[in-house]
């Protein structure tokens, strides 16, 4: 029957190992690890002094407490479109190994754990920012997901908020250089998330999530869109050297890393094939670690 799960759900997890490896899957743990790193990668580049080990343990365990406590209510608001599709179907709440009411708590709780570890343990500047990034992303993002394709433009904010975090807890505040780094993060994002959403489109559309590439009929303005932001990608990259936080290692290196992400896009754009979008997506996917590495490597 058309908009029917895929796949019958399974029953429940019956042991504690199932229980727990289940509550994993809900924090979405390569996502949230990807977050982690990257609030410690701009803490130690927004740092002026030596940062002290026990700092960036309570920046990781807090940011990873609010990042996965964020994707477990990110999962059960989704749990219906999310046994629509292939690639989620097998998330617990799809698949039944889970239900909705403790997934409810785990996230609570976890999102609660994560903001007051970080408040207490770095400052309450770094815990509202990753606060403001879970509300943002829950009551904005995921409904406007169904709704239309600027979703994608308000997702890119809470994408781009552990960078605030980072800053905010070397720092203490947030001055340029925090909000330099934010758009670099946050101009990435649609190369890459656009790249996803063209390849899993048909998917997408059997949910009803409304992505650029589901709406977009001929491709053009999802292309437009990749161009654009691949482009300001480049001069944005390459501020935080002109801006004196990092060398002429880090310029070099980011401004061959915007052009090769550019050069995949273009590719992308011109093709509009399967094959030339998981190249951008896969380029994209290289540039971001290797971009903050070498603002970490050459940082003044």
């Amino acid at each position: 029957m058309a908009g029917a799960p895929l796949r019958r759900a399974a029953a429940p997890a019956q042991t504690l190992g199932d229980w727990a490896g289940s509550c994993l899957a809900l924090t979405k743990p390569r996502v949230t690890l990807l977050v982690v790193l990257t609030a410690v990668a701009a803490c130690y580049v927004g740092a002026q002094q030596p940062l002290g080990a026990m700092l960036l343990l309570k920046l990781a365990a807090g940011t990873g407490l609010l990042a996965g406590g964020t994707a477990a209510l990110n999962q059960l608001w989704e749990r219906r479109t999310d046994g629509l599709m292939s690639r989620t179907q097998a998330r617990p709440l799809p698949a039944g190994r889970l239900q909705p009411p403790p997934v409810a708590l785990f996230g609570a709780v976890t999102v609660c754990a994560g903001y007051a570890l970080l408040g207490w343990g770095v400052n309450w500047l770094c815990a509202n920012c990753g606060l403001a990034t879970t509300v943002v992303y829950l009551l904005a993002y995921t409904p406007l997901k169904f709704r239309s394709p600027i979703s994608t433009l308000v997702g890119a904010l809470p994408g781009a908020g552990p960078i605030l975090m980072g800053w905010a807890a070397a720092r203490g505040t947030l001055d340029a250089g925090a909000w330099v780094l934010f758009g670099i993060q946050f101009l990435w994002q649609f190369p890459h998330f656009l790249a996803i959403a063209w390849l899993y489109k048909e998917q997408y559309e059997r949910a009803g999530i409304r992505m650029l590439p589901v709406v977009d009929e001929n491709g053009g303005e999802t292309s437009r869109q990749v161009l654009l932001y691949s482009l300001a990608l480049i001069p944005v990259s390459l501020l935080p050297s002109l801006m004196g936080i990092t060398g002429r290692v880090y310029f070099a290196g980011a401004l061959l890393l915007g052009l090769g992400l550019l050069y995949y896009s273009l590719d992308s754009v011109r093709r509009k094939t399967r094959r030339s979008y998981l190249s951008l997506l896969r380029a994209s996917v290289i540039y971001l670690p290797l971009l903050f590495g070498l603002m970490a490597i050459n940082r003044l």
